[in-house]
């Protein structure tokens, strides 16, 4: 949805997020959920075990008998080795002899339920996600189980819950609105965001991500008004002056675009999105010396980036510039492969 990566990602993250995209695109909302689900396999290894994994070995295991206790350990093993077929199996037959109170059986239920989430059968792990214990990494799944299934309004509140924010509240709603963008789900976040806007229209943000939507979808009247309308709460959110320029420079309104990407510049000098915008709406007006001046500028923060490149090489091109133009040109191949 057009937000800045920030740069405590590690290389191998910002892989992992493109991956995600590249899945959903491709498989639509099932592709969703398994972006998700690879994520969090190849980021983080099995989710869940620095919390609950000493349940059976360093507190002892309160069940039916050794052979259930026994059960219960080989499925804790086999779901950290991440298979998580066999370990439902083994777990789920543990659980049936393990006292429903007990720390081993709350760790089942989370593991259970993790296991169904990374084997992306939402339906199933969303009824042991439920039973188990409250944690961030319990909240975070069963919020996306519950959109995987059209749970939309549960899955608010499980957001909410996941930020320690009251379910149903202005905050709570826009909270859930983002973690859905986070994985494409524009027209539930949507909704959210109505919800958290009829009880706090003011708050920090809200209109920004409404506009997000507007624009994303085309919808650019309707997402510059939401921008102007976040910049009369909070005139200081760099974001919402670029993405109201990009709007402008969308409709080819290349003057109503250019003070509002100075602005964003202004507020925020080491992002090289309004930077790029700004390089282009000159490049239109046929301003060569303040095009390559910008886009110069982008390259320096972000030196790989494909668009800043092509509009500098044309540039150079339109400034007469040959074969500096020509050299950079020459670079979009090796980026393209990157791609």
């Amino acid at each position: 949805m057009g937000h800045k990566l920030s740069g405590e990602f590690s290389s191998t993250t910002i892989l992992l997020l493109m991956l995600q995209r590249v899945i959903a695109a491709g498989l639509g909302a099932r592709g969703r959920m398994l972006g998700v689900v690879i994520a969090a396999a190849l980021a983080g290894g099995a989710p869940g075990l620095e919390h609950y994994s000493g349940v059976a070995e360093g507190q002892g295991v309160q069940t039916g008998g050794e052979a259930t206790g026994a059960g219960h350990q080989r499925g804790v093993d086999l779901y950290k080795e991440q298979k998580y077929r066999e370990a439902v199996a083994a777990l789920e037959q543990a659980a049936a002899g393990e006292d429903v109170g007990s720390a081993a059986y709350q760790e089942s239920a989370l593991l259970i339920g993790q296991s169904y989430f990374m084997l992306l059968e939402a339906p199933k792990a969303i009824p042991w996600l439920e039973k188990a214990p409250e944690g961030n990494e319990r909240n975070w799944m069963l919020g996306y189980a519950y959109l995987q299934t059209g749970r939309a309004e549960e899955a608010e509140g499980a957001f909410a819950r996941l930020f320690g924010l009251e379910a149903g509240s202005a905050a709570g709603h826009m909270l859930a609105a983002q973690m859905m963008l986070k994985r494409e789900y524009e027209t539930q976040a949507l909704v959210e965001l109505k919800k958290a806007a009829a009880l706090d229209a003011k708050m920090p943000e809200l209109h920004f991500l409404m506009g997000e939507i507007a624009i994303y979808r085309g919808e650019l009247e309707e997402g510059v008004a939401e921008m102007r309308a976040e910049l009369g709460i909070n005139p200081n959110f760099s974001m919402a002056w670029y993405r109201l320029g990009d709007a402008y420079a969308r409709e080819e309104k290349w003057e109503a675009a250019i003070p509002n990407l100075q602005r964003a510049v202004w507020l925020n000098p080491d992002y090289s999105g309004p930077y790029i915008v700004l390089g282009k709406c000159y490049f239109h007006q046929q301003n060569w010396a303040n095009a390559e001046g910008i886009l110069r500028r982008a390259l320096a923060i972000d030196p790989r980036n494909y668009s800043a490149t092509y509009l500098l090489g044309q540039t150079l091109m339109g400034e007469g510039k040959k074969e500096e133009g020509r050299a950079v040109l020459d670079k979009l191949k090796g980026l393209r492969e990157e791609r």
